[in-house]
């Protein structure tokens, strides 16, 4: 993606304490996709309005990303479902800086009876 702006801020969400990602960490520069990273969520959803549901269920923090990134650091994640440019795997480690912590928001959380069939949507592709 040769005409992505990598100079914008890139995020990381995570709910665990770090300085440094290492290869093969996802980055994005949506600041709220990044919030719900840091929930550990096992799934993403998206409703017809653009609003974001999911499962993640840990408090955590969100952080940007601490230098320079530029195209040959990172390329667009190979197995996303997410739109193109949203999800991104980096090359290199890459130091980062907390900006925020996380709450779990009651809104966006999936019920039980919503995971189950999303993933039997997933399933029956």
């Amino acid at each position: 993606m040769k005409e992505w702006d990598y100079s914008k801020p890139w995020f990381h969400g995570s709910p665990l304490c770090l300085n440094e990602l290492l290869v093969g960490s996802t980055i994005t520069q949506d600041r709220e996709l990044a919030r719900i990273f840091s929930h550990k969520p096992s799934i993403v959803a998206f409703d017809e309005n653009g609003a974001r549901f999911h499962n993640g269920k840990l408090c955590g923090y969100i952080y940007i990303i601490d230098e320079e990134i530029i195209s040959e650091d990172v390329y667009p994640h190979p197995a996303t479902t997410m739109k193109p440019g949203e999800e991104w795997l980096i090359k290199r480690g890459l130091k980062v800086r907390k900006i925020d912590e996380t709450r779990i928001r009651a809104e966006e959380q999936l019920s039980e009876e919503e995971e189950i069939e999303l993933l039997e949507k997933l399933n029956n592709r």
